[in-house]
């Protein structure tokens, strides 16, 4: 069994770890491969509620694997967009649509397909070690993970297209400030700072967790009818279940509910 992203699991709570260090956890497309199999190992784990991912070594991830990646380019464009790209935009869409809530962990460089990770997923937090950066106009190319897309959508075009543009590095401060983290936390306390954020979540119902994720995701691509048609249809979903009925209940009884995602 490969042990590129290596799994934990403790408190409904599973860890995946990019273990790549001598690499800077290059996406590779084994470690990519291997993420996507474990997702959807996770999605039907009902001992598993929520997914913290993040990196081994210094580095959360410096990126797509740019020496496996060129060999791929030199056999031509359909060779590398079946290799790389759709490979790359399949990983941050399974990561943005799975309904379990999945928080990054960001323990250093998140740089290219790293950064996309980042943006990909519903929450993050970020070490003051981390460091981000949308670096493949210096390789003569655009994103290719979701990062033209992801970027702009939360953190505005202007900002966006300066650091698409330029390639600088920015840090966890701007990376918090335009919206791509939700926190940032001293080093050695970013795994219980990610670990807390998803006990927060792990109070609630399974069920709402995941129709709150599918709306927005969902919605964010709509219009504003289509998305609010989105959230009835994942209300509608939850008016049979007995969590609805429990969580009602316990609101009115004043007692914690007892959830069972059924």
């Amino acid at each position: 069994m490969s042990d590129t992203v290596p799994l934990t699991v403790a408190d409904r709570i599973a860890v995946l770890t990019l273990n790549r260090p001598h690499k800077l956890n290059a996406l590779n497309c084994e470690t990519i491969d291997r993420l996507m199999v474990l997702l959807d190992e996770l999605e039907v784990m009902p001992d598993v509620h929520a997914v913290i991912l993040t990196g081994a070594g210094r580095a959360f991830s410096a990126g797509g694997d740019i020496h496996e990646f060129s060999q791929s380019v030199k056999l031509g464009a359909d060779t590398a967009m079946r290799d790389f790209v759709r490979r790359g935009q399949a990983m941050t869409a399974r990561l943005e649509a799975f309904r379990k809530p999945v928080i990054a962990a960001v323990n250093g460089i998140a740089f290219g397909g790293g950064c996309e990770i980042t943006e990909a997923v519903h929450l993050a937090v970020a070490s003051e070690n981390a460091l981000f950066a949308k670096p493949e106009i210096n390789l003569g190319m655009p994103p290719t993970f979701g990062g033209t897309q992801r970027l702009p959508r939360l953190a505005g075009r202007k900002r966006a297209l300066e650091l698409l543009l330029t390639g600088d590095p920015f840090s966890p401060a701007q990376a918090l400030a335009m919206g791509l983290i939700n926190a940032v936390v001293p080093h050695d306390d970013l795994l219980p700072a990610a670990r807390h954020l998803a006990e927060r979540i792990l109070r609630h119902s399974p069920l709402a967790t995941g129709s709150i994720i599918t709306a927005v995701t969902r919605g964010l691509n709509m219009a504003i009818a289509e998305g609010l048609q989105m959230e009835s249809e994942q209300f509608a979903r939850m008016v049979p279940t007995h969590d609805l009925g429990e969580g009602l209940a316990a609101l009115i009884e004043r007692r914690a509910p007892n959830y069972t995602g059924s």
